[in-house]
């Protein structure tokens, strides 16, 4: 359940870095039939629908076929995102003198080390196994 679970929301975080919304997955049924009607009526195949819907051809198909503009409004992908980034920079006239930093060296030792013993050793129990 959790593999499962991992993979439809690495699928979804996926789609999204894509600009596909949940939602256009749910409106493939309304592309697929406004492709069918483009291919009836125009005698379009798929690329040129593509091209009047999300490509080259989308302003002047706009323009030409006011009457299709809520079959339109209903197609996937219709969204428009906005990304805008503002670089701020700002610069330092102000001139600062540092100190030179003075490091201080420790002379006196501050651990102690004492070499490990044990008693078991000293009275044979940890030898190595012997042939029988």
């Amino acid at each position: 359940m959790n593999k499962l679970f991992s993979i439809v929301l690495s699928t979804f975080i996926l789609l999204q870095s894509f600009g596909v919304h949940y939602d256009d997955l749910f409106q493939l049924d309304e592309l697929i039939e406004h492709a069918q009607f483009h291919s009836d009526q125009y005698g379009d195949n798929i690329v040129v629908f593509l091209s009047k819907h999300y490509g080259e051809l989308k302003a002047d198909h706009q323009r030409e076929h006011q009457e299709e503009k809520k079959d339109h409004e209903k197609l996937p992908f219709n969204h428009s995102c906005s990304v805008t980034s503002v670089t701020g920079m700002v610069i330092n006239s102000l001139k600062t003198d540092l100190n030179q930093l003075e490091i201080l060296e420790y002379k006196i030792p501050n651990f102690h080390y004492q070499a490990p013993s044990s008693s078991l050793h000293t009275e044979g129990i940890l030898q190595p196994p012997r042939f029988s």
